[in-house]
């Protein structure tokens, strides 16, 4: 069983898709994948309770990986598209572009706080695709 996922972001950050994620699956157990098909763009689980989280992560990774309109970043040479595009892809080099979450009679066994998410690393908005496939259990 597979399906596409459309995330509308409006720049850097993370947005949670869980609760879409949550009504497609069916009433079945097996193993979900879900794939990012971009390379400026990651996927996360993580807390959903505290929104600090969200913005301490994004500042943490603009820290570690600035523009490259910055000084420091002066030795990056794909820079055709804008001062965060080659970042961005360094960001999602960094971090998972896929996940894989057990599903039990429907329902992902996540944690008590944690959601899935798309980590945006550009800074205009985009439409994110997320592909993803449940595998059903065969045991």
């Amino acid at each position: 069983m597979q399906t596409t996922f459309t995330i509308e972001t409006r720049g850097p950050g993370l947005y949670e898709f869980t609760a879409e994620v949550s009504r497609w699956l069916p009433r079945a157990s097996g193993l979900l994948t879900l794939l990012v098909r971009h390379t400026s763009a990651s996927l996360l689980i993580q807390e959903n309770a505290d929104p600090d989280v969200r913005s301490d992560l994004r500042a943490y990774f603009d820290r570690l990986v600035p523009p490259s309109d910055r000084p420091e970043m002066a030795y990056l040479t794909h820079t055709m598209e804008g001062p965060d595009d080659m970042p961005a892809h360094i960001k999602a080099a960094m971090m998972p572009v896929s996940l894989s979450i057990p599903v039990m009679e429907g329902r992902m066994r996540l944690g008590r706080w944690q959601g899935i998410y798309l980590f945006e690393h550009r800074r205009r908005p985009h439409r994110r695709e997320v592909a993803a496939h449940l595998a059903p259990d065969r045991g």
